[in-house]
């Protein structure tokens, strides 16, 4: 039934067990310069921690800590013991790097097998890994942690309908990796090639990276036949494998020998009652090359109270509710408005005004950019305007990672905007 005995542990075991390992992570953060400083501002030592309510002694850590911290000022060990780099895309120019010593790596793939046997992978089944590979988490992550539990794993990579399902039929794969937007699209293709899903092979799809409703979940197991687990992880925490649905889809297990939770009101940072919704707080225990402690994942979400059927112990989270600060997340890459911003502004012929417009296409999200040229620049000559649309859109796509729609405007022609927070527009709904 579970994949190890930690999975069931009594709960004051595994409480005595975090403790010990909050400790200890104290003790190992301690090398590195940023902690190093925080907790001789703070006082705080290991000895200072002697029940886990005691990690509120501890400082948050944000985002911007990281950032400012660049490159290597979070490591606790040398940097050549360091054997794996995984970067976000940074939002002024500077990256989130996480680092990963060997010892890292086998306790993340771990996580990740532990979470796949949790929904029913097994390791005959072989396994088809339908996400970006490269600094994105979710490739090599979810990648390692196949091979670990012993699947067949094809690392498939994003994109190409066509090839994905003639993968799928050729070498009769059973559990997939896919993210929401993506299985949604894949439906609908199925559906538009007269394919039918009943007929393929696959039983189980492992779906995260980005937000989803549930009933979006329900609509990709009609679409394609099969179970849809939900996951949620951040590269931060490793990637994926943070916290995984079991069998049962009733909320998210966090491991907790890995991790402790917080769930923290957003005003004032108190602790929030199990079922009331929160910012999710992570601190990690595993990660030896780049422990973070209380780290402030600006994600909302709630523990889900009472046991799960399933009989496993550690605590649940619900799915997440949304975002405590702007970041965007389309087709799996986290974008935040100030990245477009830069970009289009770093560009002479752009005026300052622009528009952000998340919308649904099909079953797909995707961006839009509107954006304002100087007047010296919108001309009449139609050549000289698509040749600057994918200028425009190709400088994007270097910051982004992503290519959006971009569409250009008269200068002045666009709606007034005071601050960020007004140039995004999310149209989703409105496209259901």
């Amino acid at each position: 039934m579970f994949y190890d005995d930690v999975e069931s542990l009594p709960r004051p075991q595994l409480e005595q067990l975090q403790l010990a390992r909050l400790k200890d992570v104290v003790a190992r953060a301690a090398a590195s310069p940023f902690y190093r400083k925080a907790f001789q501002q703070t006082g705080v030592t290991p000895d200072s921690i002697r029940s886990l309510e005691d990690v509120r002694k501890l400082p948050l850590t944000t985002k911007a800590d990281l950032r400012n911290h660049y490159p290597y000022g979070f490591l606790a060990k040398p940097k050549a013991e360091m054997v794996r780099l995984h970067a976000s895309s940074g939002t002024t120019g500077s990256p989130t790097a996480i680092f990963y010593t060997r010892e890292d790596l086998e306790s993340w793939a771990d996580l990740c097998a532990r979470s796949f046997y949790g929904v029913g992978v097994r390791p005959e089944d072989v396994f088809q890994n339908i996400a970006g590979y490269g600094l994105f988490t979710g490739g090599l992550g979810i990648h390692y942690g196949a091979e670990r539990l012993g699947c067949l794993t094809i690392p498939a990579g994003a994109g190409n309908t066509a090839r994905q399902i003639k993968l799928i039929r050729d070498f009769q794969v059973t559990a997939i990796h896919i993210i929401p937007s993506y299985a949604l699209y894949l439906g609908a293709w199925l559906v538009d090639h007269g394919l039918d899903p009943a007929e393929l092979p696959w039983r189980i799809a492992l779906i995260g990276a980005e937000p989803h409703t549930e009933e979006a979940r329900q609509r990709i197991q009609e679409l394609l036949q099969l179970k849809a687990y939900n996951s949620y992880g951040l590269s931060e925490m490793n990637g994926p494998g943070v916290a995984f649905e079991c069998a049962h889809q009733c909320g998210m297990h966090v491991w907790e020998d890995a991790y402790l939770v917080e769930i923290l009101t957003p005003d004032n940072h108190e602790p929030a009652p199990d079922g009331e919704v929160g910012e999710l707080v992570l601190t990690s225990f595993a990660r030896q090359g780049m422990p973070l402690i209380r780290y402030r994942t600006r994600d909302l979400t709630r523990i889900i109270p009472g046991d799960c059927p399933c009989g496993r112990t550690h605590r649940r989270i619900d799915r997440i509710k949304g975002r405590a600060d702007d970041m965007l997340i389309i087709k799996g890459v986290n974008i935040y408005p100030m990245q477009i911003e830069q970009a289009l502004l770093s560009m002479p012929e752009v005026a300052q005004n622009y528009v952000i417009e998340l919308f649904r296409e099909g079953y797909m999200d995707q961006l839009r950019v509107k954006v304002e040229i100087k007047n010296e620049f919108f001309v009449e000559d139609m050549r000289a305007l698509t040749a600057l649309q994918k200028r425009i859109a190709s400088r994007l796509r270097d910051e982004i990672l992503i290519t959006p729609r971009v569409e250009l405007a008269q200068h002045k022609s666009l709606p007034q905007s005071a601050g960020k927070a007004e140039r995004v527009r999310d149209l989703r709904e409105k496209d259901l």
